[in-house]
């Protein structure tokens, strides 16, 4: 009975261990899984590889590119038509490096030339939480591309010029809260992506980073149509005219006294207004810290005649909401001096707004931003003609100390 006994509590101590054990690797696993759907928000995975009306993470999103259109990639847990049979390495390889399973290099729609910053630990946490999706069955179409853009092979080359494989290195004459926010603006953030110009073949260019770039996104009516990003740098036609308090608000609510959300912001609103508030600072911390840059775009200046018309036309349509100096008002409308939207190097985004009014999102980021004061701009592009809203637009492009290029008619009619 004695070695009985023993034998008995030796059994229960195994047993007790082995469930310690299992207990132990549940939570480290759940802890990995959690971490990584944290970081997959602040990566806004969710945005370019949900299509609209499918299931989350199937993709089939069609980005419409210079080379043709690509479509996103499946990457639900589904062991056939996503990722489930991937292993870790291999995901790791997608995502820092741009490499298949198969060996074939990845589009770099697919921003792994931002991503190969990511750390090992957060590359891992990713990993464990997409093994965790929902599977879908759920095949994109197979991409349209340009010939001979549609040769992967052709992408070794591309990356030996434009790609180079790294991780994210703190800086340690910085702050905590600036490293954090560099990490998550340019690894996980990817705002370089959309913020900076890109060159002939696509490459973002690293002498004029977060200057303002273009890219196309689908609309509210289901066209696609060219937006310009907004110098994210301190210059004057920039971030210059925003506190870090600015942007923690609009970062974190999606709206600010410098502005409200609209357009391809909501979806990047969406996933930031879900970060944690010290993570939202960090950004704006880092933000902020950006040496001032600024592009000057070719083109013609106005002449006063043109500015004289712009001005009469602004203050008949424009000047009730948002005020002859510019700077708006508290239950009007957003100040249009100093507005990064008003200066971006290229005009597209703001000739879309005012042509169909903002494209608000589609759910509130912020009760803040449900109960703002600003009244909702009406469209114009049926009460305006296309000179006329390029007289307007030259114009507030041009006052209140702006230096911003000119707008032509036919930059108007192309984003009809």
């Amino acid at each position: 009975m004695i070695h009985r006994s023993l034998r008995l509590a030796r059994v229960a101590a195994i047993l007790a261990v082995f469930f310690a054990s299992s207990v132990l690797v549940n939570v480290t696993n759940a802890s990995d899984v959690e971490r990584g759907r944290y970081l997959s928000i602040a990566a806004n995975c969710v945005a370019c590889h949900t299509r609209e009306g499918g299931a989350t993470y199937a993709g089939g999103l069609p980005f419409e590119t210079p080379f043709g259109v690509l479509y996103s990639s499946n990457i639900t847990s589904d062991p056939v038509a996503g990722i489930g049979r991937w292993s870790e390495s291999q995901f790791i390889d997608a995502l820092r490096r741009g490499v298949r399973p198969d060996g074939q290099h990845l589009y770099p729609a697919f921003p792994y030339t931002a991503y190969t910053l990511i750390s090992d630990q957060d590359a891992k946490a990713l990993y464990a939480y997409f093994k965790t999706v929902k599977a879908s069955r759920y095949r994109p179409p197979p991409n349209a591309m340009k010939f001979p853009f549609g040769e992967r092979r052709l992408l070794g080359p591309w990356k030996q010029l434009y790609f180079e494989e790294a991780r994210f290195v703190a800086d340690s004459s910085k702050s905590r809260a600036w490293n954090r926010g560099a990490y998550l603006v340019e690894a996980l953030g990817h705002c370089g992506a959309c913020h900076s110009p890109r060159n002939r073949l696509g490459a973002e260019s690293k002498d004029w980073a977060m200057t303002g770039g273009v890219h196309g996104h689908k609309d509210r009516d289901g066209k696609t149509r060219t937006w310009s990003a907004s110098n994210l740098t301190s210059a004057p036609g920039g971030l210059a005219a925003w506190s870090h308090a600015d942007l923690v608000a609009y970062l974190g609510k999606g709206i600010s006294p410098r502005a409200a959300v609209f357009g391809p912001m909501n979806e990047v609103i969406a996933s930031t207004s879900r970060l944690s508030q010290s993570d939202i600072a960090a950004m704006a911390t880092y933000l902020k810290s950006i040496a001032p840059l600024r592009r000057k775009v070719k083109s013609q200046p106005a002449d006063a005649d043109t500015l004289s018309e712009g001005r009469i036309l602004y203050n008949i349509h424009c000047g009730t909401c948002h005020q002859g100096t510019g700077l708006g008002g508290d239950d009007t409308g957003p100040p249009l001096k100093g507005s990064a939207v008003v200066n971006a190097p290229t005009p597209e985004s703001l000739i879309n707004v005012v042509l169909r009014g903002p494209d608000r999102p589609h759910t509130a980021p912020s009760a803040e931003w449900q109960s703002r004061k600003w009244q909702m701009m009406e469209p114009f592009g049926d009460k305006l003609a296309d000179d006329e809203v390029a007289l307007i637009l030259t114009y507030v492009r041009n006052a209140w100390g702006h230096e911003a290029s000119a707008v032509s008619e036919s930059e108007v009619a192309r984003q009809r």
